[in-house]
């Protein structure tokens, strides 16, 4: 059973105000556990924890080596428990198991990265002159506040966790409220692998009675937030008070383009899977399709076709092809999306159906989506819609397909389908985006910095870039005269 208390100080505690909230699976409405919920005094707690763990703790002045070993066996026994974190994951999160699987796989892959990080990226000794040696040396940047989303709780949840312990950093973890189990059993294994007390705490609840303290809180030193662009915004301008490091990842209205030239098949599949997978609630999204004029209307015709494979039903069972959304509010907003399409001038070219099993009637379903005579000022084309709603926009040229992918105040990633390599580098280098995929759609290596231009975010997590956003750099000059 997993432990449904807050995580602080080494301990599995009751919050001070003695609330809870229910966690609901989105796949039958059921509730899965009641969770506490934490309030201002628990985030007190929680930071207090934190900060006495980093000044007083042996975390931050542990050896590289000896942090490494904590995250290794973090990984291990992520890997041992990964059929039970899996169905977890899938039931809070109404994700499919095949999808939930691969998240916690990849959890444990971010953990060992970053064990080894921690032991390769120490600093460096520039050149000084004869008389004197400049030491360059990355410290933890102190007690930071890592906050994820309901989309991809393990897998958010180790993006920020294993970078920032693999720097020195003592964390608070706040997960969605909406998924939050997840996070819980990554403190009991993270417990288990050796962790002192106060380096990871675990607060769930709502944003503004547990999220809210730890931005607003000088002990807190760094934020990490993915999450809405009003939300990130918010964090954005409390956090600047305070002089905190801030990372942001937030949304994105993606372009997927597609020009003639392309391997059709492969860019109809991409396509397709880059707007319709896990439902449509990942920031990356390809929502908007822009597709060259002279495969249009095949492309259209294609897309639909691809749509109409797709099969609702709960996200265990291996035949089904799309789950639910994460919550009946979610439903309702996604929803809200086909009456603006239709009254902006869209054609509905596709919609699917709902599931039919009456067990699966409490669950928020939504059919994917496909809209054709899209113009790029639609609210379908300028707003995340956080669901699977594809709008398929025209472009005539390179130039425009360009200027189209452009206009947008997100930045988060692009596709480009093509089979023209030079083509392919002048519109990556030319889309103004934090990641541009080339003939694929939603690959995103641990190795690698994910992160977006204007509005989707400030900074990069993953890669040695995860790593940084945990670190301050020092130099230290020597004087041997």
């Amino acid at each position: 059973m997993v432990e449904t208390k807050l995580y602080i100080d080494g301990s599995w505690v009751d919050g001070v105000d003695g609330e809870s909230f229910s966690t609901v699976d989105p796949a039958t409405g059921e509730e899965i556990a009641a969770v506490v919920r934490a309030g201002r005094v628990d985030a007190d707690r929680a930071v207090a924890a934190a900060r006495r763990a980093f000044d007083t703790g042996p975390w931050p002045t542990t050896p590289p080596r000896e942090r490494a070993a904590v995250l290794r066996r973090i990984a291990a026994a992520i890997r041992a428990d990964a059929e039970e974190l899996a169905r977890l994951e899938s039931r809070d999160a109404g994700k499919l198991l095949t999808d939930a699987t691969e998240d916690v796989a990849e959890a444990a892959e971010i953990f060992d990265y970053y064990a080894g990080l921690a032991v390769s990226e120490g600093g460096e000794i520039p050149p000084s002159g004869p008389d004197a040696v400049t030491l360059v040396v990355s410290e933890p940047v102190g007690v930071a506040a890592l906050i994820t989303p309901w989309n991809f709780p393990l897998l958010m949840a180790a993006q920020k966790v294993a970078p920032a312990l693999a720097a020195g950093c003592t964390t608070i973890l706040k997960p969605a409220e909406q998924a939050p189990l997840s996070s819980l059993e990554l403190a009991r294994i993270a417990a288990e692998a050796g962790l002192p007390p106060g380096v990871l705490n675990v607060l769930t609840g709502f944003g503004p009675e547990a999220g809210a303290p730890l931005v607003e809180d000088p002990r807190v030193d760094a934020v990490s937030f993915t999450g809405s662009e009003a939300v990130g915004r918010i964090i954005g301008r409390t956090a600047a008070e305070t002089f905190k490091r801030v990372t942001l990842e937030l949304g994105g209205k993606s372009p997927n383009v597609v020009f003639a030239d392309a391997d059709f098949d492969a860019a109809m599949e991409g396509s397709a899977f880059g707007v319709f997978f896990h439902q449509g609630q990942v920031c990356s999204a390809g929502s908007r399709v822009l597709v060259e004029r002279s495969i249009y209307d095949e492309a259209v015709e294609a897309l639909c076709a691809r749509a109409a494979e797709i099969r609702l039903g709960h996200p265990a069972d291996p035949e089904v092809s799309m789950g639910p959304l994460i919550s009946a509010e979610h439903r309702a907003k996604v929803n809200s999306y086909l009456e603006h399409g239709r009254a902006d001038g869209a054609h509905l070219a596709y919609m699917g159906r709902l599931p039919t099993d009456p067990d699966l009637a409490g669950g928020f379903y939504f059919p994917p989506v496909i809209f054709t005579d899209v113009d790029n000022t639609m609210k379908i084309a300028r707003e995340e819609i956080f669901g699977p709603v594809m709008a398929v926009i025209p472009f005539t040229d390179e130039e425009e397909a360009v200027a189209l992918a452009n206009d947008t105040t997100y930045g988060l990633a692009a596709a480009v389908w093509t089979s023209d390599v030079k083509r392919a580098v002048r519109v990556s280098r030319a889309i103004r985006a934090g990641v541009v995929w080339v003939n694929d759609s939603q690959p995103a290596p641990v190795e690698a910095p994910w992160g977006g231009f204007k509005a989707s975010g400030i900074g990069r997590e993953l890669g040695r870039h995860g790593l940084r956003a945990y670190q301050e750099t020092k130099q230290i000059y020597l004087n041997l005269d």
